[in-house]
């Protein structure tokens, strides 16, 4: 090619480039992918709350995951992943992302319980922010496939999603990044409100739902007996200031900033009477931390140490090419999924299998999932008393370290923890296949006398050697009245129901 054709084609390119950048697409691409200047404080206070609830989930998962699926757990890991291998193939490995594919041990186990505790720490520190970030996300998401059914919770999907944004949050936050945690904030309010209405369940149609909840719910606290006197009339009240925080509330997050200080006061309010009255593990106050991207520097300013008002957030330059890809790709997944899914589970509405396969695939490397807290409400409380004896005569009685037995014990006030086993027997009155076929095993367990199984407990029974006999007793538990806990001392009234599972199923 000759000098002159050469100089009459740059221009042209020119032109097309010139083009290309002022297309709506790339105007669009160009806003979304901006910094984000007002939430550098916010930001950075974020990945703080956010470093310190990794740490306690680490520490949480730590002390009891052998116990759960360790060799001599209650669902042993290596036999799940053998299971997995031998049912997909190859396929295993990407539908199950997991470290515990190199070695599934009990010491593995707490290795990267451990690895993840200490990456969440240096995240608090921003020492080698990223790499902390990526190292925390790929612990917990190794931990969530290895936990089977005990860490199916949706606070621990909520932590992965998070998670995964952070990575590149310790950037610059940009209106892309913003906005994603705005639809996770969105999908955990507007879907869980949502869930309540289209379920059916007459105690959130009629608005007495809070008449149960306190005393019904899994691991109450004091702070529960006390909301349970209150007059009915309150808890009227709640249930439909529930139902407007979660079906109202949640579009206000992209509104003009009037109205998103507006969610952010309403849904941080509530959050703390639910701190008040539960035992939900973090998912309370990674809610509030969301409830952050809401707010912006202005306000921030006045709730971060003085010296950082100043300094922001560390300015490491703009993201490169394939970060900015891997945020997009992530940013897609999270919305498709998510969508289909709302669609799929909450709707009922038919789903293509392509987008199917796209959701299981996402839901696997842990985005796009869909929250439902709470869509029915239980209206009575039905408790487990597990029993061993080596007679068949004497009886000594299993004791938990949370969950409501003793009548003159109400479980403490234990967030961040989240005591996996404790929460798990809350579902088994329900009957249902998967809850009694993992009991099945956690008896199978103490019938054999295994010690990360009873390490769950808070007491041994039999310290000579497992009994020959269990046998389980259900109880329907209520709180008691002021005046009967004047009278008794007790947190609980119970009336004996039969031999479990010859019991009628607790419904919902």
């Amino acid at each position: 090619m000759n000098d002159e054709a050469r100089a009459g084609e740059k221009p042209a390119i020119g032109a097309w480039r010139e083009r290309l950048c002022s297309s709506p697409i790339s105007r669009w691409t160009q806003r979304f992918c901006a910094p984000a200047e007002e939430y550098r404080l916010t930001s950075r206070l974020f990945l703080k709350v956010l470093a310190l609830i990794y740490f306690a989930a680490f520490v949480s998962l730590g002390v009891q995951i052998t116990g759960l699926v360790g060799a001599d757990g209650i669902l042993p890991l290596a036999r799940y992943l053998a299971n997995a291998r031998e049912a997909l193939g190859f396929a295993a490995y990407w539908r199950l992302p997991t470290l515990f594919w190199f070695d599934a041990s009990d010491l593995a186990l707490q290795a990267v319980a451990a690895a993840g505790a200490i990456a969440a720490m240096m995240l608090f520190a921003d020492w080698h922010a990223r790499v902390a970030a990526i190292a925390a996300f790929l612990c917990y998401l190794s931990l969530f496939h290895a936990g089977q059914l005990f860490l199916n919770f949706q606070w621990d999907s909520l932590l992965l999603e998070s998670g995964f944004l952070a990575i590149f949050l310790v950037d610059r936050p940009s209106r892309l990044l913003v906005f994603l945690y705005y639809w996770l904030l969105f999908r955990l309010r507007f879907f869980s409100g949502l869930s309540k209405v289209v379920s059916g369940d007459p105690s959130w149609a009629h608005l007495t739902a809070l008449d149960y909840y306190f005393q019904t719910q899994p691991l109450p606290h004091p702070g529960s007996w006390y909301a349970q006197q209150l007059p009915q009339w309150l808890h009227w009240s709640g249930a439909g200031f529930t139902l407007f925080v979660e079906l109202i509330v949640p579009f206000f997050l992209f509104l003009p900033r009037s109205y998103r200080l507006f969610a952010a006061g309403t849904t941080i309010l509530i959050q703390l009477l639910i701190l008040a009255t539960s035992n939900h593990a973090f998912v309370n106050l990674l809610t509030i931390a969301l409830c952050l991207f809401l707010l912006d520097d202005r306000v921030v300013r006045h709730l971060v140490p003085y010296s950082w008002r100043g300094q922001g957030f560390p300015r490491r330059g703009l993201p490169d090419r394939g970060r900015l890809l891997a945020l997009a790709v992530g940013g897609v997944l999270m919305l498709v999924s998510s969508l289909s899914a709302f669609s799929d589970r909450l709707l009922g509405l038919p789903v293509p299998q392509p987008l199917q396969a796209i959701t299981r695939i996402s839901q696997a490397w842990g985005l796009g999932f869909v929250y439902h807290i709470f869509p029915t409400m239980q209206t009575e409380r039905q408790e487990l008393v597990i029993q061993g004896s080596m007679d068949g005569k004497h009886w000594k009685t299993y004791e938990f370290r949370y969950k409501p037995q003793k009548l003159d014990e109400m479980t403490p006030f234990i967030v961040p923890h989240h005591p996996r086993l404790d929460w798990m027997i809350w579902f088994v009155p329900t009957q249902h296949p998967l809850q009694m076929a993992w009991f099945g095993e956690f008896l199978r367990k103490l019938h054999e006398g295994s010690r990360p199984v009873i390490g769950l407990l808070r007491s041994d029974p039999f310290p000579d050697g497992p009994p020959r006999y269990l046998r389980v007793q259900v109880y329907r538990y209520r709180f008691t009245t002021v005046e009967e806990r004047r009278d008794s001392g007790e947190w609980w009234k119970r009336e004996y129901l039969g031999i479990f599972p010859r019991v009628p199923p607790r419904r919902p």
